[in-house]
């Protein structure tokens, strides 16, 4: 049994990866911004705590160090790309204090957690993979491809900062934005949404790949009812991906089918808020990203039949104020 925090609880991964480490006898601590009854999953973990503001580095870093060392803390799994990429940064002060990071190796989630380095590595390396033509927006003065055009950050997330660019007008309104350095520009291709679930373990070159495509989601990408099938072309391919970028763990590859041409999108380098889909289906993506992270053989996986799943919002009393 380990001692493993789980940060961001309140991000919809949170509810199948704390459910399936207690399952298997794990004694969870969730961290969150939120304070407890706020959050249903704060009352599904051993020890709860609200935790300062991921981007207030040095105030977070120091707390997490001691909580860390309060509650015996073996392994961390972030759940959100802010929390990657802190972990990501000050994973070495961890494992000074024996805590091992549940993410990849930290050139693999540079490379991830930025658009236009990833289009650039796939485009290089990996040309069996089609690409979305990417350009930084304050390196053109005009546009390159026809409207509408997308605009967003190259380190963005949860389709946060995302513009549809429409007309001459909208894109001079997108180049005066005070933070423009930090978007990319890219036709937009219109298609299904199709995410590709990785597990990867290279010290036993095993990779394991579960497709879905989404039916409906929410503004922010969230799938709410998937379709989870084989698509063994497409797999193959993200599965060769993932070994050229050494990957490590669970992460989560987005593609747009444009009639049967797949563009890659992003790759998100931590658990999707599709995860429990993948779990659904028959793998459990929660305990074998830990056994990849303890150095153990994860399991192979076929998937034998195809499935519809839908999730549905449900509602909990999280505490109750008496009147005086």
């Amino acid at each position: 049994m380990y001692n493993i925090l789980v940060t961001s609880i309140g991000s919809v991964a949170g509810d199948i990866v704390i459910k399936n480490l207690k399952r298997n006898g794990h004694r969870v601590i969730g961290g969150d911004i939120n304070p407890k009854n706020w959050l249903v999953d704060s009352y599904s973990v051993d020890s709860f705590y609200q935790t300062p503001y991921v981007s207030d580095e040095l105030r977070y870093f120091d707390y997490i160090i001691c909580l860390c060392k309060k509650e015996k803390i073996d392994y961390i799994i972030p759940l959100t790309d802010l929390d990657v990429d802190f972990y990501n940064k000050f994973r070495d002060d961890f494992l000074k204090n024996n805590v091992k990071i549940c993410i990849s190796n930290k050139e693999s989630i540079e490379i991830c957690r930025n658009k236009k380095l990833l289009e650039e590595y796939v485009n290089k390396n990996c040309n069996y993979l089609n690409t979305i033509p990417t350009i930084l927006l304050n390196k053109i003065e005009k546009p390159m491809w026809d409207y509408p055009l997308v605009c967003k950050p190259y380190d963005g997330r949860s389709s946060q900062g995302v513009f549809y660019i429409h007309n001459e007008f909208e894109w001079q309104a997108m180049k005066t934005m005070s933070n423009n350095d930090k978007y990319i520009v890219q036709p937009y291709i219109e298609g299904f949404i199709e995410m590709v679930e990785i597990i990867a373990q290279p010290k036993f070159n095993i990779v394991v790949a579960i497709t879905r495509r989404e039916l409906i989601a929410t503004p922010h990408g969230c799938g709410i009812s998937v379709y989870v099938y084989r698509n063994n072309e497409l797999e193959n391919k993200v599965k060769q991906l993932t070994q050229n970028l050494n990957i490590i763990g669970c992460v989560n590859f987005e593609f747009i089918n444009n009639n049967g041409v797949y563009y890659l999108v992003e790759c998100n380098p931590r658990f999707s808020a599709g995860v429990e889909f993948s779990c659904l289906a028959g793998y459990d993506c929660v305990i074998n990203n830990l056994k990849c992270f303890e150095g153990k053989r994860i399991e192979s996986f076929e998937l034998k039949n195809n499935f519809y799943i839908a999730r549905k919002y449900e509602e909990f009393i999280t505490e109750i104020e008496m009147e005086k």
